[in-house]
């Protein structure tokens, strides 16, 4: 069965292909072509005036419609990676805040039923903690923060089979080893909730920490002690120039200035955008968090004293509005870092994050006034959520 998408302006890494077409059979990109002339026996999807982007990857998600991933059942992950779906995430690593043991085995489980099939767009398991600094803590559940165990987390990889990404503070002891103990597995070993200074996080780097969780939040920047002053965690990932970093765009947890700050030092090859979505994303806000001290204000999740932002409740359609209306970023830039940057950073860009011959068919389709209008995955038409 062959589906064409005619009359598109349609993004590839080459450039934007005015009026061209992209034909699907099955869940692959065989070709794109810079006129529409449409195929024998295809599908058509007449995508006039619209823009033809990859499927959004989201390396930071804790759920959504309801569910969080800490729920650790097939029900909770099923609810929230459709409910995402519908917004235009094609791809994603479903993510635990600091847990324990036992959660985490649930949740890996659940998360390998959903990798098993050929269709779905759960491409492993993140682990936001359990090894974190509880001075930057925010909102993860504080019971369940402890130092690198390596007895702990030998057994947890040795008996889980989907993590491919987990993030620690790399300034606490044992971290270094924890660090080149996950990538050797093939793991990314990500920087979260933290102190660490830049001395830290060149070690750390050699180590084997090479990407930071939502910068800017959870972490240091330049300050005083008494009359002098220190580089935070924040400028010491600017020093580091390989380093790359993902932001959170919801336009809240990182302000615009900023954003283009960010882009402007590490450039859009080594920055992300994620939802870190909580159980109210994609949900119209509505619902609880799995955290009861979390709570819903101002279009944010938030720690119920105010200490701290803990979450959010966007989606990616609306990150990608967000960052091309208001904070003013060329689509194209935008795509490339909830697409093909994240699709790199994950190791999954040989199949995933440009549209390419050959690659996987998740693709989107947004109006002129970015409205999410249509969306792809694997070569099937998902509804999308008004």
């Amino acid at each position: 069965m062959l589906t064409q998408i005619i009359n598109g302006n349609v993004f590839t890494p080459n450039g934007c292909v005015k009026g061209g077409s992209v034909i699907v059979e099955g869940t692959r990109i065989i070709e794109i072509s810079p006129d529409s002339r449409i195929v024998e026996c295809a599908n058509v999807i007449d995508a006039t005036g619209m823009n033809v982007v990859p499927g959004a990857i989201d390396m930071h998600v804790h759920g959504g419609g309801g569910a969080d991933f800490m729920e650790g059942t097939d029900e909770a992950f099923r609810t929230a990676v459709n409910a995402h779906l519908r917004h235009g995430t094609t791809g994603m690593f479903p993510t635990l805040a600091s847990s324990s043991v036992d959660m985490i085995c649930a949740a890996d489980k659940a998360c390998g039923k959903l990798m098993d099939d050929e269709y779905s767009p759960v491409l492993g398991l993140h682990l936001e903690g359990h090894y974190l600094n509880r001075h930057r803590a925010g909102g993860q559940m504080p019971q369940y923060i402890k130092n690198p165990d390596e007895n702990e987390y030998k057994g947890i990889i040795d008996s889980c089979h989907c993590i491919k990404r987990w993030d620690a503070a790399p300034e606490l002891p044992g971290a270094a080893d924890f660090a080149r103990y996950v990538s050797e597995k093939g793991i990314v070993a990500g920087i979260a909730h933290t102190e660490a200074n830049y001395e830290t996080l060149r070690m750390a780097w050699e180590a084997g920490f090479h990407h930071v969780t939502h910068f800017y939040n959870g972490m240091t920047v330049v300050h005083n002690d008494r009359e002098y002053k220190h580089e935070g965690t924040v400028e010491g990932a600017y020093l580091i120039d390989d380093m790359t970093v993902e932001l959170i765009g919801d336009g809240i947890h990182v302000p615009a200035p900023i954003v283009k700050l960010v882009l402007k030092i590490k450039g859009r090859e080594r920055t992300a955008f994620v939802t870190d979505g909580m159980a109210c994303s994609a949900n119209n806000g509505k619902g609880a968090a799995f955290d009861p001290r979390v709570i819903i204000e101002d279009g944010v999740c938030k720690l119920s004293d105010r200490s701290a932002l803990a979450g959010s409740i966007a989606t990616m359609d609306s990150i990608i509005k967000t960052m091309v209306t208001k904070v003013g970023i060329h689509l194209a830039d935008v795509m490339c870092m909830v697409a093909e940057t994240p699709a790199r950073i994950m190791g999954v860009v040989d199949r995933k994050g440009t549209l390419e011959r050959g690659k996987d068919a998740d693709i989107l389709l947004f109006s002129q006034d970015m409205e999410l209008e249509g969306v792809m995955s694997m070569g099937r038409i998902v509804p999308v959520d008004a």
